[in-house]
């Protein structure tokens, strides 16, 4: 049974930024700076962007916070380090304009300890009228950080304050400031942070109220296990992160082995019992929280074509983290993430470990390549995939909407492969790239360089 009467943003390339580390921004907020730049600043970049292909932007946290983003101070104001609600308006009405969608991201799972009613709690114990915005207050014992209660934390971490998103007052707080940000920013969806966490019941009303304000407004969670159908569903969100994917794109490539995209397609999305063929998840090869993709394989100079290749060909919602196209690096480090978050220009020069080892010249080039491609393509936005055929450094699959049938023909090893591509004798196919016309004769010969894709239309 299908489980989506719509796709929205099934038609979007995404361009993620985490602001507070591409603007250069001090970790801690003094809470006293005047308003920084940062989105006037990246409005200089939007048409490279867009010529990227990207039509749509995620930022990650803006939202007035103590350091990172996801500890929130005030849901109603934007974090001076970046701007402030003014520059931000401006920059949406910009963005706009470009033909871009935005997208921010909603903590709402916790807090930051300065949070307003955290801070009532710290001052008026089991009197405050707030003690029940929080989950699993004990006033019978303190906190680590010398509180006289204490609380719950995201997995642990006492600076992220679990809201208790059933209690009535706390849902329409945050739904009042999303309300805002859709009259005020004019945004297009959320990013909900930590939402494999979140309380099933408030994402339901959280879905309904969404889309009472704005029509086709889109909610999108950062899931990272589990079964995505529990979250991506009519009842509540559009989509979720794809946890289960990102790694296979990139690994079966690097390591010859296409039987472990193979296993993970057709899991996801195979005709008979994928899990998700009709969700439109969101895809991506690296973002704030993992490894850049290049630092991930062994030969990014031969491979990431291939790799970017994919992204843009298999089912879901393509996604390029800011600095990616440039083949930047970068690793997670054992206490922090500010590697996979760097300042980069026009805000600071690009650090010395992030720089690529390679001329990556081709890589933004090919993105837009791609892109094109995707975009005039509803089989490769919306159609279903089919596994051709496979080995182990060789792949074939197709994706079919309607009339129009797209065959996407991979040859990850270091040598040209000819492959026996086998369709009824009627059948001609447009190579999307050079524009060659094949028939069914000449795809049973049908050479591949090596590292390569091609994107094969029937006519």
């Amino acid at each position: 049974m299908q489980l989506f009467t719509k796709n929205i943003f099934a038609d979007k390339i995404f361009y993620h930024v985490y602001p507070l580390g591409l603007g250069n921004c001090q970790k801690n907020n003094d809470f006293n700076q005047s308003a920084g730049n940062i989105f006037e600043v990246f409005a200089g970049d939007l048409d490279r962007i867009k010529d990227l292909g990207c039509n749509a932007i995620y930022f990650g946290p803006i939202f007035e916070s103590s350091r990172h983003g996801y500890d929130t101070v005030d849901y109603y104001y934007i974090d001076r380090r970046l701007g402030n609600n003014q520059k931000f308006k401006d920059f949406c009405n910009l963005a706009h304009g470009k033909g871009f969608a935005i997208v921010v991201d909603g903590v709402f799972n916790h807090t930051g300890r300065d949070f307003f009613a955290f801070k009532d709690i710290q001052e008026n114990g089991r009197n405050s009228i707030y003690k029940d915005w929080y989950l699993n207050l004990n006033f019978d014992r303190g906190s680590n950080y010398g509180d006289n209660f204490d609380y719950d934390g995201w997995s642990g971490c006492k600076d992220l304050v679990k809201l208790n998103l059933q209690n009535p007052d706390v849902q329409n707080h945050i739904f009042g400031a999303i309300k805002f940000w859709i009259e005020e920013f004019k945004i297009d969806g959320i990013r909900l942070d930590a939402a494999d966490v979140l309380d099933g019941g408030f994402l339901k009303n959280l879905g309904n109220f969404c889309r009472s304000v704005k029509n086709n407004f889109w909610l999108m969670g950062e899931v990272v296990h589990g079964d995505y159908n529990n979250w991506c569903n009519p009842q509540k969100i559009d989509s979720v992160t794809n946890y289960q994917l990102y790694s296979a794109i990139y690994s079966s490539v690097d390591k010859g082995n296409f039987y472990e995209l193979s296993y993970n397609l057709n899991r996801e999305f195979g005709q008979e019992n994928g899990l998700y063929k009709y969700a439109p998840l969101y895809n991506f090869l690296d973002n704030h929280d993992v490894n850049r993709v290049v630092s991930e394989i062994k030969d990014p100079e031969k491979k990431i074509y291939l790799i970017y290749g994919l992204l843009f060909a298999v089912p879901g919602i393509p996604s390029i983290y800011y600095g990616s196209e440039f083949a930047l690096k970068g690793k997670r480090g054992n206490w922090d993430d500010y590697e996979l978050r760097p300042s980069l220009p026009p805000f600071s020069p690009v650090p010395d470990f992030a720089k690529p080892s390679f001329d990556f010249s081709f890589l933004p080039q090919a993105i837009k390549q791609f892109s094109e491609i995707r975009k005039n393509s509803k089989a490769l936005i919306f159609g279903n995939y089919i596994e051709e055929k496979v080995s182990d450094r060789q792949f074939v699959f197709s994706r079919n909407f309607q009339e129009e049938k797209i065959v996407v023909v991979c040859n990850s090893g270091d040598k040209s492969a000819t492959m026996n591509l086998s369709f009824p004798s009627s059948e001609i196919y447009e190579d999307l790239q050079s524009h060659e016309v094949f028939s069914c004769n000449e795809l049973r010969g049908f050479n591949i360089g090596p590292n390569d894709i091609r994107f094969l239309r029937k006519k």
